[in-house]
């Protein structure tokens, strides 16, 4: 009996899955922008520079305020 295999070394992720990791990118790079803003820019949204640090630091995969 033969069998005949692929490898291609990287299965390429489904919709949903890239669906999922671009969410986390969007939230990565949201917050990474955050941190960037200047206290002017930061009073013009209603939030401190301490609220931003804050934001900033949490983890990639807290996308929701509990």
């Amino acid at each position: 009996m033969t069998f005949a295999t692929t490898n291609t070394g990287m299965c390429r992720p489904t919709r949903p899955a890239r669906a999922g990791l671009m969410k986390y990118l969007d939230v990565y790079r949201s917050r990474q922008q955050l941190a960037r803003l200047d206290d002017q820019a930061l009073s013009d949204i209603g939030l401190t520079r301490r609220q931003a640090e804050v934001e900033a630091a949490r983890p990639i995969w807290d996308f929701t305020r509990d």
